[in-house]
């Protein structure tokens, strides 16, 4: 049970988006539908698992000086690998999500799990935590986009949901959604919401987030 909690805490109790607040660029830019919110959570996820463990692995080898350089190389190479697997599979999605595949190197979600946990834990735990992680940020970004295709589109994964009143139906689009300012609007409640149900949860994720930055220091 104990190693479940290193995969379940950052879902709610410690979401990187919700109550850390990292990692926001890509939950506005890309989360207008659900079908490239979910190709973007998949890869976010496999970034984060891929560069835990690998960092963890050889973390008792890698120089002081030269520390950040490498978890950087280790990141953005498993960046490239998931753009080059997008682009494959999935052109088509891949357009859409243009540049902000390749900014997963600097999303601070990554570089953060990789600096805080994954150079003072095992391998085992650090995959643990990447996967964690990286399923608290898709939990937000679905939810987040879910909520813009449905209502300014009025589709989810291209299936309608709502009849818009151009295809003969009765709901009218809520063309706000298709803006980037809606996102803000939707996490912003999001973080309301989880933060007024586990205030202490958020308390001692602020508390983490201090004592990790006095360790960079």
């Amino acid at each position: 049970m104990r190693l479940l909690r290193y995969l379940t805490k950052p879902i709610i109790d410690s979401n990187p988006i919700t109550v850390q607040i990292l990692g926001l660029c890509s939950a506005l830019a890309v989360s207008q539908s659900l079908l490239p919110a979910l190709i973007m959570a998949l890869a976010v996820t496999c970034v984060l698992a891929f560069s835990n463990f690998s960092i963890s692995l050889l973390r008792r080898w890698m120089p002081s000086s030269i520390r950040l350089i490498l978890e950087v190389t280790i990141i953005a190479s498993a960046v490239i690998v998931a753009d080059e697997i997008i682009k494959t599979f999935a052109p088509d999605i891949s357009q859409v999500l243009s540049v902000f595949v390749g900014l997963i190197v600097t999303n601070c979600i990554v570089l953060s799990r990789a600096e805080s946990f994954a150079l003072s834990h095992a391998p085992g735990l650090s995959l643990l935590d990447g996967l964690g992680n990286g399923l608290g940020y898709s939990l937000m970004l679905i939810l987040v986009a879910t909520v813009r295709e449905v209502f300014g589109q009025g589709t989810l994964l291209a299936e309608v949901i709502l009849p818009t009143l151009a295809d003969g139906g009765w709901y009218l689009k809520n063309n706000f959604m298709a803006l980037p300012a809606s996102a803000f609007f939707i996490l912003g409640l999001l973080v309301w919401a989880i933060r007024s149900r586990w205030p202490v949860s958020a308390s001692a994720s602020d508390s983490e987030g201090d004592s990790r930055c006095h360790s960079l220091e």
